[in-house]
């Protein structure tokens, strides 16, 4: 049986990020850089994540993945399929732009990968917001012309929220996270994102970044309207179950909990609060592990804490 897999934080710098990753999940940043998102399970030609523990230390995923394909993720599994999920944390310091994931059947022709994803607000300023859809009645039309007027805010679903909180940004929802979020995202392994507005702000480099308009109004669901977020409940909670990947939280109040393999899959399990042992080890707040198929394990929480268990995405 494997033991769980631990990977080496792959950091991103951004011009909407800060340096909050370091207090709040006791991350070692980069000196002198704004860091955005921290790439943690990674299989992507421009970014792939390197084991830190155990007979696989020192070998990436893909490495492990082509050599073990079965041991690592199940049954026939095709050793070429890159791992089907990317794992961040954001540090929003500053609102991200405006954007859009283009949908499965609209990517292919314009080069892109689809992209749902999901967020769990770890932690965030009591004025944090996210924008997620589009207001009640608005459509193309009136959503192009706020554009050329640069008042697109006025379009878009724009709520608080708080701690706990998660919501389901399927492909095609147009969406933005405002500063003061601390957001742990779920996604599917894809790095398309279309920039359709970014509220007249430049890049690093003091140039105004690129933007997408024409892939954007292409991707875009017209009829998604002020969806809402999942809200906090103690003891274990569904978060997201789509045909991507299905998301659980648990809320241990100490105690010990099995982690049983169903059907021979393998799963993630993110710590967002507090800490817990697993095969013996600590995983602390912040750390995301591979738990190979097959196996089963132990949670072992002596305190309070909260997992995301991240599941059925072979």
């Amino acid at each position: 049986m494997s033991n769980p897999i631990y990977f080496k934080p792959i950091y991103q710098e951004r011009v909407w990020g800060g340096r909050n990753l370091e207090e709040a999940l006791g991350r070692e940043l980069p000196k002198g850089k704004v860091i955005g998102e921290s790439w943690d399970v990674v299989d992507r030609p421009e970014a792939m994540s390197v084991i830190e523990n155990g007979v696989f230390a020192g070998r990436s995923l893909r490495e492990v993945i082509e050599d073990r394909p079965e041991e690592i993720m199940g049954a026939g599994y095709d050793p070429g399929r890159p791992f089907p999920i990317l794992v961040k944390w954001l540090d929003c310091s500053d609102r991200l732009s405006l954007q859009v994931h283009p949908p499965a059947d609209v990517a292919p022709s314009l080069g892109g990968e689809p992209k749902t994803e999901n967020w769990y607000i770890a932690d965030c300023r009591p004025d944090a917001s996210l924008i997620v859809g589009l207001k009640n009645g608005v459509t193309r039309d009136e959503f192009e012309s706020r554009l050329d007027e640069g008042t697109l805010e006025k379009c878009v679903h724009r709520f608080s929220v708080s701690p706990g909180e998660s919501i389901l940004v399927e492909s095609g929802r147009i969406h933005a996270i405002d500063a003061g979020n601390l957001i742990l995202e779920i996604q599917q392994n894809s790095d398309t994102t279309y920039r359709v507005y970014d509220w007249g702000r430049v890049g690093l480099d003091g140039k105004p970044r690129q933007l997408h308009v024409e892939e954007s109004l292409k991707c875009i669901d017209w009829n998604d309207f002020e969806p809402e977020t999942i809200s906090l409940e103690k003891g274990e909670q569904a978060l997201a179950d789509c045909s991507e990947f299905r998301l659980v939280k648990w809320d241990l109040d100490g105690g010990a909990r099995p982690l049983v393999s169903d059907g021979g899959e393998p799963r993630l399990v993110s710590v967002t609060a507090g800490s817990v042992q697993i095969a013996g080890e600590e995983v602390s707040n912040g750390t995301t592990i591979l738990l190979p198929a097959s196996s089963s394990f132990e949670l072992i929480a002596s305190e309070v804490a909260t997992v995301l268990i991240t599941d059925k995405f072979v």
